[in-house]
């Protein structure tokens, strides 16, 4: 099996940068890609957007449209962690975000959902 434990996130100006980590234990071994996705206040997981994916071994990337330039997903393999820096917040960033991955053997796994408050 494969666990995430997302943290991070909070309230903050826009403009202001976080970074969001997300620790991977498990199977780690097994891991094909990872990623955040995200849903707005008062949506549900099941409504969430992809924000940023990687290829666990390649490091290959996938941004949405709406993060390019401003998001860069990272992961430390020696520590199995991965990061979302999210640099140049936007009001419209506010929302759960949530540390996936995905393997052929376990499927799919959620971290929990991490907060994150963007304001003006």
């Amino acid at each position: 099996q494969v666990q995430l434990v997302g943290s991070g996130g909070g309230s903050v100006q826009a403009g202001v940068s976080l970074r969001l980590p997300c620790a991977v234990s498990g199977h780690t071994s097994a891991l094909d890609t990872v990623g955040w996705f995200h849903h707005a206040p008062g949506e549900h997981r099941d409504q969430a957007d992809l924000v940023a994916r990687i290829i666990w071994t390649s490091g290959s990337t996938v941004y949405a449209d709406s993060v390019k330039g401003r998001f860069t997903i990272s992961r430390e393999n020696a520590k199995d962690t991965l990061f979302l820096q999210m640099n140049s917040l936007k009001v419209e960033d506010t929302g759960v975000y949530h540390c996936y991955a995905d393997s052929m053997i376990h499927g799919r796994t959620w971290g929990q959902g991490t907060q994150v408050t963007v304001s003006l």
